[in-house]
């Protein structure tokens, strides 16, 4: 197993995406701490894990996440997958402050607050990896809001934290995913776009897999296969750069 021996940290853990990822991560060996503000989610993800520990935690909260960190002690690996309020669907021009700002100051305050408590404590004992996740949009995606300018924020912190964490023996890699059929359900994408029916998803899903090289969509498992082998050591000469799991929407 890949991850045998490592604690890993799963920030959003309640989420799609994120029980996704803390399920694959368990199974390939780690020790999981799922980690998010609903017991509720947390405690439904649990229930799949063996060797797991559930902790109601905001990560927009450097208090509280340090506190949280002191009590796990020693990490490998550090994920955040926290939602960040996006707002989607209308022009930039027609969007107010708050719905343009929201993903911009929520994202970078916890990748900001969660990346740097984790690499603290790595730092110190000279190994672990950082993990994040963003869709790409800072290459250019119309209609999204401040969904840009957050993943550009995200994808310049990954990158000014591997260089300044590679010496002490500390990796950080991100992961470009968007348009994974599974997480995107009229419940969900609702938070982004009220407007949305069945069949706008079904168009925006159609739609991305033909800008894609694959000419597909790619899956949860795929992004969970990709994460894991990021946290692990076979990955331990990858760094301060984005793995694209998109199918090639965005350069790499």
């Amino acid at each position: 197993m890949l991850l045998t021996d490592k604690t890993a940290v799963v920030y959003g853990a309640g989420g799609s995406i994120g029980g996704a990822v803390a399920r694959a991560f368990a199974a390939e060996g780690a020790r999981v701490h799922l980690v998010g503000r609903t017991r509720e989610t947390l405690e439904a993800v649990a229930a799949d894990i063996k060797d797991v520990e559930v902790a109601v935690v905001d990560a927009l909260d450097e208090t509280a996440v340090e506190e949280h960190l002191a009590r796990v002690g020693d990490v490998d690996v550090s994920f955040n997958l926290v939602s960040r309020g996006d707002v989607q669907g209308r022009p930039i021009t027609d969007m107010p402050v708050d719905d343009f700002l929201a993903p911009v100051i929520n994202g970078t305050r916890a990748n900001f607050i969660t990346a740097r408590a984790a690499a603290r404590r790595m730092a110190e004992r000279g190994s672990g990896v950082v993990l994040t996740l963003n869709s790409g949009s800072a290459h250019g995606s119309p209609m999204m809001g401040g969904t840009g300018p957050a993943d550009a924020a995200t994808d310049s912190l990954v990158r000014n934290l591997a260089m300044e964490l590679g010496p002490r023996g500390v990796r950080a890699v991100g992961l470009w995913a968007a348009g994974i059929p599974e997480t995107l359900t009229i419940e969900k994408l609702g938070k982004v776009n009220p407007d949305l029916n069945e069949a706008a998803i079904q168009g925006i899903l159609g739609h991305l897999s033909s800008l894609r090289m694959t000419r597909r969509n790619p899956t949860l498992a795929e992004i969970t296969a990709t994460a894991v082998f990021l946290a692990s050591d076979h990955a331990a000469s990858i760094t301060g750069t984005f793995v694209n799991v998109t199918g090639g929407m965005f350069p790499g």
